[in-house]
């Protein structure tokens, strides 16, 4: 077992959990932090105890090093006490050893002093320990130790101040509060500025906090002093070094990441944003020796450093800061330049795209890193065709959005985020190809107009073109719509062949009618027409490719042949192991193995059933659509479903019928809906007139004769 992971561990700082990432190796144990990226090492020669741990609601790890100093993590189940152990006792020959902590709950027992730690002892157990390096400040009293300490803005609950009662001891030498207070301060994170600085740089313009300070390096923290605040920053909460360009070459930006951040009342300041100017240069005398030099810095400074003032002091920061400056990439805007103009809220600064994130300087500064970047969106700044907004959705939901970004900037940073391959979020009509996170063949690069891609253009001339496509279907929609109902009172049908209707209508009249029909319908017509539609409304649903079940299925390879014969005993090794892990540690595990000819071959003659089996199934689908068959076509439902009566060559027509068969006849133009019209009319005049036909005289005495009751002279 050379190394273990745990995707989510937490770990202590200053009272508050933090998430993050833990790697084990035989070498070292890295961490890293999963808000703000800030990595943690610890080699694996400077720990010299171990200890697993019962935390609330889960379990611990606690690591002791040579120096004094403790580190804790926790979010580990009970389970992984046996990985560990076997894990330290392989790769350091150390035993994971189980601490027991004091539950009685009492005030009053022994305070230790183990390195950076102190720890209260209950009946030679421990309640509790702090590590010194949490205190900022200690006080005493007549019996009593205050200690304060530093707070932390992450922490739910922060601990301000701790006070202990110290017996006082007559027989001893010493005082024991005295000596309590001391053993404090000598592993307490307190800084006090003494001794001479390394460096010094004068009225320096700083941008956050704004003011000119006087800047002082010392070997653990920087000072910087102004008029009215100073401020003491410790060398362990720089997180990142940052040498930015201004756009218009004349100026450099030097920007330090901080964490925890500096404070001024209630505000909190998470960079430190220097301004020069680089005509500006300065001549320094280092205050060390030219032995501390080589010794501590390893010849990386010099005893005199001249130059360029941002160059002299990103030097100095790089070496005693122990971190790498991060300057722009391969990114050039369109001014030449990698700052790209904008405005974030109400205030304009400039977004510098970097080689692993975005930062924005310099109200309010913002560092974005690709690995917290959701997606990114192209937005239309709000009615103006010059200038475009820039979103960066990050996956904790927050969306930074840099407004006023020049159009001709839109191409150059369209490019980076592709050769990035950061997910591009098109709110425009995407097919499902496009709906993959593969960015290079996103739409928003397709422009016939432009010379640089319009993510708003192509989305418009889609709707346009859907809008286009649908234009000749909505004659039929409208004919759907108008379905001849006899019934309905409403309808113009209805009236034209009322019972009631006069005798004297006359064609001409009715022709004005038809006419009058046809304008409300190209009336109708053009009123939908109008209508825009957009691509929501007309986009059909897909239909799923059906599968056929007698097809047979692909053969599985080697690879899957294996893991398949091995899935159960990586899990009962690696117990509550996610499925992507159990994946890499499969894939791990086949390419070490030498010998792979069983599955080899067991995939070879799967393969050959495969191509049998396939085979057959294509000469038994070949054979069935030889033979033929006739389709059978779904008839439309009509509204009269029964057949009209053949008509008799003398049948009695109405005057109503032959006026509008007349109308019709005469009307080239009308179309196939219109005949079925008439024809469903016909049927109804010809019953109307059957059951309006005098009776013959015949028929009329055989009813007399039916309905005449017998008289006597017949019954006799």
């Amino acid at each position: 077992m050379d190394f273990l992971e745990f995707p989510d561990v937490l770990q202590e700082v200053r009272g508050a959990m933090n998430h993050g990432r833990l790697k084990l190796t035989s070498t070292s144990i890295v961490f890293k932090n999963s808000k703000n990226g800030k990595v943690e090492q610890i080699q694996a020669g400077d720990i010299d105890l171990v200890n697993w741990m019962r935390l609330a609601g889960d379990f611990g790890l606690r690591i002791f090093l040579n120096n004094g100093q403790l580190h804790r993590f926790g979010g580990f189940k009970e389970n992984d006490q046996e990985k560990l152990s076997k894990f330290f006792s392989h790769t350091s020959g150390k035993s994971l050893q189980e601490k027991q902590l004091s539950l009685k709950g009492w005030n009053w027992g022994t305070v230790r002093f183990t390195g950076s730690v102190l720890s209260f002892d209950v009946d030679r157990v421990t309640a509790y320990e702090i590590p010194l390096s949490n205190v900022s400040h200690c006080t005493t009293a007549k019996n009593e130790v205050t200690l304060e300490f530093h707070q932390n803005d992450d922490a739910a609950v922060s601990l301000m101040e701790l006070r202990f009662h110290v017996p006082s001891d007559a027989a001893g030498d010493q005082d024991p509060i005295e000596a309590f207070r001391d053993n404090v301060m000598s592993k307490a994170n307190i800084i006090q500025a003494t001794g001479d600085a390394i460096a010094t740089f004068k009225e320096v313009q700083c941008l956050t906090p704004r003011g000119r300070y006087d800047i002082k390096l010392f070997p653990t923290f920087i000072q910087l002093h102004g008029k009215t605040f100073d401020y003491k920053i410790p060398m362990t909460t720089v997180l990142r070094l940052f040498l930015l360009p201004h756009k218009d070459q004349r100026q450099m930006f030097f920007v330090v990441s901080l964490d925890p951040p500096i404070k001024q009342g209630q505000t909190r300041y998470h960079f430190l944003i220097l301004q020069f100017n680089n005509e500006d240069e300065v001549l320094i005398e280092v205050g060390i020796s030219e032995k501390e030099i080589n010794d501590k810095y390893e010849g990386k400074l010099q005893k005199e450093m001249s130059g360029p003032t941002f160059e002299v002091m990103s030097k100095l920061m790089k070496v005693l800061i122990q971190r790498k400056i991060t300057v722009p990439g391969s990114f050039i805007g369109n001014s030449g330049t990698p700052a790209v103009s904008c405005s974030y809220k109400a205030a304009a600064g400039f977004m510098y795209p970097l080689e692993r994130g975005f930062i924005y300087v310099h109200k309010p500064p913002i560092h974005i890193r690709f690995e917290e970047v959701a997606s990114i969106n192209f937005a239309r700044s709000g009615g103006s065709t010059r200038s475009f907004d820039f979103e960066v959705e990050t996956r904790s939901g927050v969306i930074h959005t840099f407004s006023s970004i020049e159009k001709e900037e839109y191409g150059k940073l369209f490019d980076f985020i592709t050769n990035k391959k950061l997910r591009v979020k098109n709110r425009g009509p995407m097919n499902k190809k496009e709906q993959q996170p593969s960015y290079a063949d996103d739409e928003l690069v397709d422009s016939d107009v432009e010379d640089e891609p319009d993510v708003y253009l192509a989305r418009v001339k889609a709707e346009a073109k859907e809008r286009d496509d649908d234009g000749g279907d909505v004659s039929s929609d409208d004919e759907s719509d108008e379905s001849f109902n006899p019934g309905d009172s409403g309808s113009e049908v209805a009236e034209e062949y009322d019972s009631n209707a006069s005798s004297s209508s006359s064609s001409d009249e009715e022709g004005g009618d038809s006419s009058s029909n046809k304008e409300k319908k190209s009336k109708k017509h053009t009123e939908k027409s109008k209508k825009a539609k957009t691509v929501s409304e007309t986009r059909k649903p897909r239909k799923k490719k059906e599968r056929d079940e007698n097809k047979p299925k692909r053969p599985q390879s080697a690879y899957f042949l294996w893991v398949n014969e091995n899935r159960d005993r990586l899990k009962k090794e690696h117990p509550g192991i996610s499925v992507t892990d159990l994946s890499k540690r499969a894939g791990e595990e086949w390419k070490e193995i030498k010998s792979k000819t069983k599955w080899e071959k067991m995939a070879e003659e799967a393969k050959k059933d495969y191509d049998k089996a396939l085979a057959e199934y294509k000469a038994n689908v070949k054979g069935s659509s030889s033979i033929p068959s006739t389709p059978v076509k779904k008839e439309k439902k009509s509204t009269n479903s029964k057949p009209s009566p053949q008509k008799s060559p003398g049948s009695f027509k109405s005057k109503e019928y032959i006026s509008s068969s007349e109308g019709s006849s005469s009307d080239n133009e009308s179309d196939e809906k219109s005949k079925e019209k008439g024809k469903q009319a016909k049927v109804k005049a010809e019953k109307k007139v059957k059951k309006e036909e005098p009776k013959s005289s015949e028929e009329e005495e055989e009813e007399e004769a039916a309905s005449t009751p017998a008289t006597s002279d017949d019954n006799d």
